[in-house]
């Protein structure tokens, strides 16, 4: 019998860049991918954590800017699809939880 190495299919937690559905236009460029960075907490100003957490639209659309490679803008981040705004938030609230309650939840490897 072979066992066969399937850690290549499986995605990590770690991994931050998020494909989006409907790339973003500008100009002659064409993002479709977005890496995401944990924030500084000085980058979470004018947020509040609990909007954060609950993956408030507004939020969203002040942090995703400040995180983001390529970098984007506020009006690039609200005219985002809907699915890829959501698969940014996902990674954006994972990067509140600390390390203990990722690891109770088997959110790490």
């Amino acid at each position: 019998m072979k066992s066969e190495d399937t850690t290549e299919a499986l995605p990590t937690v770690e991994d931050n860049t998020v494909t989006l559905d409907t790339p973003i236009i500008r100009g002659k460029t064409t993002i479709d991918t977005i890496t995401l960075r944990k924030p500084a907490s000085g980058e979470l100003r004018g947020v509040q954590l609990v909007e954060l957490l609950n993956m408030d639209v507004a939020s969203l659309i002040k942090v995703i800017p400040r995180i983001s490679s390529p970098g984007i803008t506020a009006p690039e981040a609200a005219g985002m699809d809907p699915a890829d705004l959501l698969a940014c938030g996902s990674k954006i609230t994972s990067f509140l939880l600390q390390k203990s309650v990722k690891t109770e939840a088997s959110l790490v490897a």
